[in-house]
């Protein structure tokens, strides 16, 4: 057995599941010669109950063996795969050849014969199906009954029902066990809404001046957030800001006495990484946010940035963070040519003990505050090492904490950020934009990369704004936030997503007037009010979220074909067995990826994905526009940019005289 499946690559870290997720467990095997083989997995959950599931073959010739299973029990689970001869199924394969051909029919029938008896004395079996497989064994051996007749003694239900549940084998073969971590489903699966809480109630005074908004101010919008159906609320750090250097309006390099500054430029003499910044309020204005966060059946995620303004106590106390330049200046952060004057990065390597007792006690304090959640700001720039031991070590004392990266950087760091532990990731999606590019990046993460990075497909951020956005109007914002609540499990927005705010900064990937660098009170209610609003989508996709199971898993994601170019289409499918009603469940998504345009396509679709045989009919139903269709294997599509540029279409039942 070779290629065992999941497990992450090199298997130095344990793959991983969320409580509630449909994990596909495969391994390749293989003998030699031509006898038939069986194989099943057999999992042990963390409260030490076993099951075990017999393994199919994927596809013919592969020797790529397969089954799915749901993981219901967060913490560490083992699996390990069997396999062995398939003594009675080789039997069955030559009997059902030999005997009609007339060819060693006696002793084709004692062979037989010799393995039902041999079962028979297994006495770990039940006296009734003992008594069964011995009274079969002396009825093929009957000669006073045709060929024909005993053969078909063979095949009988019942005695098939009792090998298939404990098949008759020989040369059993265990491979090695393998480890599956199964975090709480909020690790896996959520529709997640960031916000600033200091915009929230802002007011500018007559003078100019502005008066922040606060925690408790912030904590009046949650209703709203929760109404539209997310799950999580997630918000920029909350700390004391700098003054030296403090960027303006636009990333401008000198601000005014009115300005806010950027909240990744943290710390101040009302404090640092442990402090709230005043404005906001205090340690029990957070708990008052988080408890409401709670009544609105929403999770809290606090950004958690690993830097410092040049006022941080880190500073003076602890120079040996930073990097200190040949002039004595302390380096800020760049990524040329893009510099953050307002910021100095930290260097692990002068202390590194001491700086990851630091950082392990900014964490550790925000959970003793409640917070189960963190977004993590640019962690690719910190050792992999020092995550790894940091996540590990937070979750030995609280494992329901969750971390999400922020990494927006090569592949391979990318990937590395998720294999030691975070257990979310921001992706390239956001700027995937053509068919090809978003087929082949859904199938990647559904299936390359599965086992060990969770995709959280936010559609914007506080600092980007992507050309589509910029240029697609209000059918691009629909068409990006239709992809990203149907392809993962996770997805977030930015709020002003749902007021379509699209102009950038002239030179830059970002909102112009950005957030990031002074207040933005929104009037949500009345865009909403003149119809102008976002938010009954966003809605509408997240009411389809929690309705279809299909859609809270990744690996099921499949990526069909179509004629044009600008038209995507792809399905999720999730079998009964893994449902709480006992469905099955289909989604098709088909996506104008053209926001300027009427688009025509064929949708050619392997309907056997979700349990159709290709050329049978079945009706769908468009859960956005409540229109019905029959569909088949092949099907034409219209999407109007300016009406509706996305189908999400529920299978809702066969086409009775053309499915049985």
């Amino acid at each position: 057995m070779f290629d065992l499946s999941p497990q992450q690559p090199d298997n130095l870290w344990p793959a991983k599941g969320f409580v509630g997720e449909v994990i596909p467990f495969a391994a390749t095997v293989f003998r030699e010669g031509h006898d038939l083989l069986g194989t099943d997995v057999v999992l042990t959950a963390p409260s030490g109950a076993t099951s075990t599931h017999r393994l199919t073959l994927l596809a013919p010739g592969s020797d790529r063996y397969g089954a799915e299973a749901l993981v219901d029990e967060e913490g560490s689970w083992t699996f390990a795969f069997r396999a062995w001869s398939d003594d009675w199924g080789t039997w069955r394969h030559n009997a059902d050849i030999k005997i009609p051909a007339g060819l060693d029919v006696e002793l084709t029938f004692q062979l037989g014969a010799q393995l039902l008896s041999r079962a028979a004395a297994e006495t770990d079996r039940s006296d009734a199906d003992r008594r069964l497989l011995a009274d079969t064994a002396a009825a093929l051996l009957a000669d006073d009954r045709s060929a024909a007749d005993r053969l078909q003694l063979a095949s009988a239900s019942r005695l098939s029902t009792i090998i298939e549940a404990d098949p008759i084998r020989s040369l059993l073969t265990h491979s090695e066990s393998r480890t599956l971590r199964v975090e709480r489903t909020r690790a896996g699966r959520g529709a997640w809404y960031e916000f600033f809480p200091r915009s929230e109630g802002a007011m500018k005074r007559a003078d100019g001046s502005w008066q922040s908004g606060t925690l408790r101010t912030a904590a009046k919008r949650l209703p709203a957030i929760a109404a539209m159906g997310f799950d999580v609320v997630y918000v920029p750090p909350i700390h004391p800001i700098g003054l030296t250097n403090r960027k303006g309006p636009n990333n401008t390099l000198t601000a005014g006495p009115n300005d806010p500054g950027s909240p990744y430029g943290i710390g101040s003499e009302a404090g640092g990484h442990d402090a709230i910044h005043p404005d906001l309020g205090t340690e029990e204005d957070l708990a008052f946010f988080i408890a409401e966060a709670k009544a609105n059946g929403l999770e809290f995620a606090l950004d958690i940035a690993l830097q410092a303004s040049p006022d941080h106590p880190w500073v003076t106390t602890h120079p040996e963070y930073f990097t200190t330049l040949p002039d004595g200046s302390i380096a800020y952060a760049e990524n040329p040519p893009k510099k953050y004057q307002d910021i100095y990065p930290l260097n692990f390597d002068n202390d590194p003990e001491g700086t990851y007792a630091e950082m392990l006690r900014i964490f550790l304090h925000w959970v003793g505050l409640d917070v189960k959640i963190f977004r993590v700001d640019n962690p690719h720039t910190k050792p992999l090492a020092f995550w790894e031991r940091l996540i590990h070590d937070v979750n030995e004392i609280d494992p329901s904490v969750i971390f999400l990266s922020e990494a927006f950087t090569r592949p391979a760091m990318m990937r590395g950020l998720a294999k030691v532990g975070f257990q979310q990731s921001y992706t390239y999606f956001t700027w995937r934009n053509t068919k090809e590019e978003l087929g082949s990046y859904f199938t990647e993460l559904a299936t390359e990369t599965a086992d060990y990075l969770r995709p959280n497909f936010f559609v914007n951020t506080h600092d980007i704004l992507t050309p589509y956005l910029q240029f697609g109007g209000r059918p691009a914002y629909k068409i990006r936030a239709a992809l990203a609540a149907t392809a993962s499990p996770i997805w977030g927005v930015y709020s002003g997503y749902e007021l379509i705010e699209d102009v950038a900064r002239p030179g830059a990937e970002e909102n112009i007037d950005n957030e990031k660098y002074e207040f933005k009170p929104r009037d949500y209610a009345r865009a909403e009010s003149i119809g102008l609003s976002l938010a009954p989508y966003l809605t509408k996709l997240n009411e389809i979220r929690k309705a279809h199971p299909a859609l809270g898993q990744l690996r099921n994601t499949f990526v069909h074909w179509t004629d044009d170019d600008q038209m995507l289409a792809y399905s999720k499918h999730i079998d009964g067995r893994f449902t709480a009603s006992g469905a099955s469940d289909t989604i098709i998504v088909v996506a104008n990826l053209d926001p300027h345009a009427v688009r025509e396509t064929t949708v050619h679709l392997d309907t056997t994905r979700f349990g159709v045989p290709q050329g049978g009919l079945y009706q769908v139903e468009d859960l956005i526009t409540g229109a019905m269709w029959t569909w088949g294997t092949d099907n034409y599509v219209r999407l109007d940019a300016f009406t509706e540029p996305v189908h999400i279409l529920h299978v809702v039942s066969a086409v009775p005289a053309y499915f049985s």
